[in-house]
């Protein structure tokens, strides 16, 4: 048995099979690239679903970790900290907003967000308590505890963990007609992926998320984008809903506001809407904890520069140039995306997902499949041009098996 097969069958006999990976144990990594323990490497196209932006073991993240941790790792939020301030405070300035609620996991962000849509539908807006309702779209994929499976219309995430959290209604991704028609005076919010990541990269009709905006705000209603694999440069702009001009009334972020180097996440919002708590009401031991904030700061410092935003632009339409050339050949269906960020959808007779990814493999490139059909392309932000191309080269080639 090999060092790999070892490894894999350890982890199969000890670790619930609440994945499926590819069959590769990745033993270090630097940039786009990583190695196994046998020695192979591999070109990342996939970047920890976007948590790896800016890399692996960036060094400008990997020194601001190794700094705190001689300094102060944790002092939960009973005491305050000499980092906290700061984060909060280039976080709300980077979102154009106000104020800052720290949290670890996306997951955890999305409960938040949703804890405080109704909070604030119960005390700013006057919805009768425990009549809040938040209208969230199809295929949508905010996370995986109990509350968030409730909405969401993949059975795989959602059967056999019932009963289900009340207070949510789905309409079609896309469809104004369909959310301005499910609006009543009880919904305190719309909760929408800009871009949805997991559904397949799939791409709102243009307009949508302006219409979005507008609906809201004649209705009273808060916009929460969930930009936790959508923003932080990965389509060109800081956020998602920056290319129609939008600014929605609360963002959801996490994965790449940790560098991959720690779990990072926060709700962004303006006082009025964040000002509905009170100490106790809410929390977290180590949201916002000291490392966290120090990496954290690091991430949105890099950020104000606009260099990997410009970086994801331009790679960004050289990647979707490439791709669409891949289109009528017989082998993918369709190619969506926008910057550094991709789905496509294989033609059955080429393979399925999985397989196509796991030759990928075979050739030095690791991508992962979605429902079924379709492979995400999301390469880190520091990719160079040509080590992209060769990744597509690779692409190619299997399409052409």
């Amino acid at each position: 048995m090999s060092t790999t097969e070892s490894a894999i069958a350890s982890a199969e006999a000890h670790s619930a099979h609440n994945y499926h990976p590819l069959p590769i144990v990745v033993a270090s990594a630097d940039g786009a690239w990583m190695t196994d323990v046998e020695g192979r490497r591999y070109l990342d196209m996939l970047a920890g679903y976007s948590a790896l932006n800016f890399g692996h073991a960036n060094r400008r993240l990997i020194d601001a970790a190794k700094a705190q941790l001689e300094r102060v790792t944790l002092t939960s939020r009973a005491f305050h900290h000499d980092r906290f301030a700061d984060f909060c405070t280039r976080l709300a300035e980077l979102c154009g907003m106000e104020m800052v609620l720290p949290m670890n996991t996306g997951a955890e962000a999305v409960e938040t967000a949703v804890k405080t849509a109704r909070k604030w539908g119960y005390q700013v807006k006057g919805v009768p308590d425990g009549m809040a309702k938040i209208i969230v779209a199809a295929n949508n994929f905010h996370g995986r505890t109990t509350t968030i499976v409730s909405f969401s219309t993949d059975a795989e995430a959602r059967a056999d963990f019932g009963p289900y959290t009340p207070g949510f209604e789905i309409v079609p991704f896309g469809d104004l007609t369909a959310m301005d028609a499910a609006m009543t005076e009880n919904t305190v919010a719309v909760l929408l992926e800009p871009i949805q990541g997991e559904a397949g990269v799939l791409m709102p009709p243009a307009g949508y998320l302006a219409g979005v905006r507008e609906l809201t705000r004649q209705r009273n209603v808060l916009f929460i984008a969930d930009e936790i694999q959508s923003g932080l440069g990965r389509t060109g702009k800081t956020f998602a809903c920056e290319h129609e001009g939008v600014v929605p009334d609360m963002y959801v972020l996490g994965k790449a506001l940790g560098g991959g180097v720690v779990p990072v996440s926060a709700v962004v919002s303006s006082a009025e809407i964040l000002g509905v708590y009170r100490p106790g009401e809410h929390g977290s031991t180590f949201g916002g904890n000291p490392l966290a904030c120090a990496v954290a700061l690091e991430v949105i410092a890099m950020l104000r520069t606009g260099e990997f935003q410009q970086r994801a632009a331009e790679l960004g339409d050289h990647l979707h140039h490439e791709l669409g050339g891949l289109t009528g050949g017989g082998a993918v269906e369709t190619v969506r995306g926008r910057g550094l960020w991709a789905g496509l959808d294989i033609v059955p007779s080429h393979g399925t997902g999985r397989e196509i990814s796991e030759r990928l493999m075979d050739r030095g490139v690791l991508v992962k499949d979605t429902h079924g059909s379709t492979i995400r392309l999301a390469p880190p932000l520091v990719i160079s041009k040509e080590d992209l191309d060769w990744g597509l080269d690779q692409l190619r080639a299997v399409l052409a098996e």
